[in-house]
């Protein structure tokens, strides 16, 4: 291959990375342990955006109870965030393939 083919195909990788990085930052995904009891938002990029502990879970004045559910809860929706990134990820791939 040469150079020039080499950099035109690095600027369209560089411009694919970009994309799915762009898209995998939309995503939000929801996880939940104790029936609903406590649920964490965590988005494409694994990060948790919030914390919902629900009264009932307040009432329970269980410390440790808690921390397992939200330690559950978060687990959960990183789990979710992770399948859809793959999905999401392959799917960007595939469109940009069609393309090229």
């Amino acid at each position: 291959m040469n150079p020039f083919e080499m950099l035109k195909t690095m600027g369209s990788i560089q411009s694919q990375m970009k994309t799915i990085k762009e898209e995998l930052a939309k995503i939000t995904a929801t996880g939940s342990a104790g029936a609903g009891l406590v649920e964490a938002v965590v988005n494409g990029e694994f990060m948790v955006q919030r914390i919902s502990i629900s009264d009932s879970a307040m009432a329970m004045n269980d410390k440790s109870a808690l921390e397992v559910l939200v330690a559950s809860a978060v687990n959960d929706a990183v789990s979710k965030a992770k399948e859809a990134t793959e999905a999401k990820t392959r799917d960007i791939v595939m469109n940009l393939e069609r393309k090229a």
